[in-house]
């Protein structure tokens, strides 16, 4: 049984990464696993349920018989290796973004809104290890001419002191938002800034990049308060921080289909 555990694990390593990267991104000590590698010993109960989440097998699959292991993982590698590296950057991020959890009003233009700024909430949360995330954007123009109301879910992982999140609309989806923020400082979670790439919701729905900032909201601030506050938003306006305004910056949007053309 050990055998087979260590040859299967072996081979899982050898599939997704270096042992150093798989031990940073499951979060175990690196002398701990090269003794699971080597067949030294099987891990404990809730070392080998992070171990099987880690790679996104049941736990009894890690001791299967090497020889089945590796027709199975054949087969299955095959089709979903690039899914499994990509999904591999996901995995126990709960941890390392424990102190961004929460909720926050996020700032940025789009094109959609010209001269305006557009205030969504965004609910960052941890999720079977995972760091999920909820938008709720609401916008109505003065004359009614536009009504938005639009919901996103997604993920985030941290990556080089960069939170990176990506999106898709859960309605419909069809396209995914990136977002990457950078932290001033490990404690600075009051005022996240960043980058978002997007699609418009306006006519022909045209990809750009905009700046952003995310700003916490306060506990005694209820989920029903912070939803009333989202919208679009005067320049000008009283009702945007002014610390949100110089951080964004003056620059509009820059639509990628018109910077591709020119």
């Amino acid at each position: 049984m050990t055998e087979d555990f260590s040859r299967n694990l072996r081979r899982l390593c050898a599939d997704t990464g270096s042992i150093a990267q798989v031990c940073r991104e499951i979060g175990m000590n690196r002398q701990q696993f090269n003794r699971y590698l080597n067949g030294h010993g099987l891990p404990s109960a809730y070392n080998l349920h992070r171990i099987a989440r880690y790679f996104g097998l049941e736990e009894e699959a890690l001791f299967a018989p090497h020889q089945d292991f590796r027709q199975q993982r054949g087969a299955a590698t095959a089709v979903s290796a690039p899914a499994l590296q990509f999904g591999s950057l996901f995995r126990d991020q709960a941890r390392r973004l424990r102190r961004f959890m929460g909720f926050y009003h996020g700032y940025f233009r789009t094109p959609t809104w010209p001269g305006q700024i557009v205030r969504t909430l965004i609910w960052l949360r941890p999720q079977d290890g995972c760091a999920v995330t909820h938008t709720f954007e609401r916008a109505v123009a003065r004359d009614g001419s536009i009504r938005q109301r639009s919901r996103y879910a997604g993920m985030a992982t941290l990556r080089n002191n960069r939170i990176c999140m990506y999106e898709t609309p859960r309605r419909g989806g069809g396209y995914l938002s990136e977002t990457v923020l950078m932290p001033a400082h490990p404690q600075q979670v009051s005022y996240l800034q960043g980058l978002t790439l997007g699609i418009s919701a306006g006519p022909g729905q045209a990809p750009f990049a905009t700046n952003t900032v995310w700003v916490r909201i306060g506990e005694r601030t209820s989920a029903r308060e912070a939803l009333a506050a989202t919208g679009a938003y005067a320049e000008a306006s009283p009702r945007i921080d002014p610390k949100v305004r110089r951080l964004l910056g003056d620059q509009p949007p820059l639509s990628l289909s018109s910077g591709l053309q020119d």
